[in-house]
């Protein structure tokens, strides 16, 4: 039988509940009780809610008062003089002549290493190794244009 939309198991006016008997009353008892816990966890979190959006709204007005009144700060030496713009132009520099040498071999080794896979394949998965050896070969020309022209604009910057 279904009581209160709680199903339970009858035995005539006694009705099973977890092992335990319960009769019909407080079986409509429990479920008022049930209502109304649901109803003061519910306000509880309309109350922590409405607490979060005021606590938000404040740190917000507080970073935008903050940035109006921000005063803007000139630097006194050229950026292109730094040790930090000179390191990272050379750290580029010698990334991208690297790239240059490495993504051709490493494409050569596994495109290698993919037709010797794909020679000791079934049909289904020849399929597989030829879709790897095609990927392999878009990103070595990726990888090189890349690479030249990430030279290309740091050569402008010397």
């Amino acid at each position: 039988a279904e009581g209160a939309g709680i199903c339970w198991a009858g035995r005539g006016n006694v009705f099973i509940r977890e092992g335990l008997p319960v009769t019909p009353d407080r079986a409509n008892s429990i479920h008022r009780t049930k209502k109304e816990g649901r109803k003061k966890v519910r306000k509880k979190w309309k109350k922590a809610v409405s607490g979060f959006r005021a606590v938000g709204a404040s740190m917000l007005t507080a970073l935008f008062v903050t940035l109006a009144r921000s005063s803007t700060v000139y630097a006194t030496t050229k950026i292109e003089k730094s040790k930090l713009a000179e390191g990272t132009q050379k750290l580029i520099t010698d990334v991208t002549t690297w790239l240059m040498v490495l993504a051709p071999v490493v494409a050569g080794l596994l495109i290698i290493y993919f037709c010797i896979r794909r020679s000791a394949a079934d049909e289904m998965d020849q399929k597989k190794w030829n879709s790897r050896i095609v990927t392999a070969i878009v990103s070595c020309i990726g990888a090189v244009i890349g690479s030249a022209t990430l030279g290309i604009i740091v050569g402008y910057y010397k």
